[in-house]
C-alpha cells in the first residue's frame, strides 16, 4: 500500500480511501464487516462515512456498522484513520442538521456513540453552511478539538471561495483549519479544476475525490453493456448517451493499455494535483479488489495526454472563461 500525507498535515493515509456509504443499504453488515477487514489487511487505512449514510429511513446505520466492526477489537480502531461527516438532517427537530455550533455539538457526540470510539480522526462539512458564520463554527470545533473529540477539521462538496473564507477565518484564531476537501472529481466530471484543485494547492489541503467512476460510466459501462451484464435507465442512462463517444475512446484506450477502464480512471486521480486519496465505495470484496489494482498502474505523459483528449477539463480561472 501506498501512503502519503493528507493535506499540508502530519497525518499518514492510504492513497485509496475506503467509502462506506453502501454499508447497509447495499451491502450486508457482515459482508461489510469482511470488507473492512480485507481493507485492512491490503494496508488501507482511511475510512470515510457520514452520520446521514444509512438512507432517509436508517440515518446513522452506516455509522452503527462500523462502530459494532470496532467493537470486535484486533486493533481495528488503532489502525484506522476515521473520517466522517455532518450537515444533513438528522430528525425533523431544529436544530437537527446543518453547522452551528448546537448541531456541532450533538451531532459529533451521536457520531462517536454511534461508533463506539472517543474520537473521530477527520471531521467534515458536507455541505457548505450559508446560514452559519465561520467564526462559530471554528469555534464550536476549538472546543470539540479541546476535548479530543476531534483532530483534524475538513470539508465536503465546497466551492474555491468557500475554501477561502473558511481557511482565512481559521487564519485570524489563528488555527490549523481545513486540511482536505472532498469533491466530485472523475474524468467525466473534471470543474474542481477551474477554482477548487487551485485553492486546495494554495491552502494545503487533500483532495479527496468521491464518484472517481462516475457512478459506474468509467468502469467499462459500455463492455457490460454488450455482454449484457448491466442496463443502465433514467438519468443513468441519459448520461452515457450524452457521452457516449468519449467512453467508447476510452474504453478503447485502457484496452490498448491493458488495463480495466476503472483502473485507469483511478490511476488518472492519482496523478492529479492535490490529490490523497480517491474515496472507493464497494458493495462487494470482488470489487475493492478491482479498486486496489489502480495502485499498480501507472500512467506516463503520453497517456495522460490522450486522456485529456478524450476528456478534456476546463482550464484554472479566470483563464477558463476569461481572455
Amino acid at each position: 500500500m501506498l501512503y502519503s500525507h493528507l493535506g499540508r498535515s502530519g497525518l499518514s493515509v492510504s492513497k485509496l480511501c475506503l467509502g462506506t456509504m453502501n454499508f447497509g443499504p447495499h451491502t450486508e453488515e457482515a459482508d461489510a464487516h469482511a470488507i473492512m477487514d480485507q481493507a485492512h489487511g491490503a494496508g488501507l487505512n482511511f475510512f470515510d462515512t457520514a452520520n446521514a449514510y444509512g438512507g432517509s429511513g436508517r440515518r446513522g446505520w452506516t455509522e452503527e456498522i462500523l462502530g459494532r466492526w470496532f467493537a470486535q477489537g484486533g486493533g481495528r480502531r488503532e489502525r484506522t484513520v476515521l473520517a466522517t461527516k455532518l450537515y444533513g438532517d438528522m430528525g425533523d427537530w431544529p436544530n437537527e442538521g446543518k453547522l452551528s455550533a448546537l448541531n456541532i455539538r450533538r451531532a459529533l457526540d451521536a457520531s462517536l456513540k454511534r461508533m463506539q470510539t472517543d474520537h473521530i480522526d477527520l471531521y467534515q462539512f458536507h455541505h457548505v453552511d450559508r446560514d452559519t458564520p465561520w467564526d462559530e463554527i471554528w469555534q464550536a470545533m476549538d472546543v470539540a478539538i479541546q476535548q479530543g473529540k476531534v483532530l483534524y477539521a475538513g470539508s465536503s462538496n465546497f466551492a474555491g471561495w468557500h475554501l477561502a473564507a473558511a481557511q482565512e477565518a481559521a487564519a485570524r484564531r489563528p488555527i490549523t483549519g481545513l486540511v482536505s476537501e472532498q469533491s466530485i472529481y472523475n474524468l467525466l466530471q473534471r470543474s474542481v479544476e477551474r477554482e477548487v484543485i487551485p485553492a486546495a494547492e494554495h491552502y494545503g489541503l487533500g483532495l479527496l475525490p468521491w464518484s472517481p467512476l462516475h457512478g459506474g460510466l468509467l468502469g467499462g459501462v459500455l463492455q457490460k453493456e454488450s455482454d449484457g451484464v448491466r442496463r443502465l435507465a433514467g438519468r443513468a442512462a441519459e448520461a452515457l448517451e450524452k457521452s457516449r463517444d468519449a467512453i467508447a475512446a476510452f474504453e478503447s484506450f485502457a484496452a490498448e493499455l491493458g488495463h480495466a477502464p476503472g483502473d485507469v480512471a483511478l490511476a488518472w486521480l492519482l496523478h492529479q494535483p492535490a490529490v490523497t486519496a480517491p474515496i472507493i465505495g464497494p458493495r462487494t470484496s470482488a470489487q475493492l479488489d478491482a479498486g486496489l489494482r489502480a495502485l499498480e498502474v501507472s500512467l506516463d505523459a503520453a497517456a495522460l495526454a490522450r486522456l485529456d483528449e478524450i476528456f478534456p477539463g476546463p482550464k484554472t480561472a479566470p483563464e477558463d472563461y476569461a481572455w
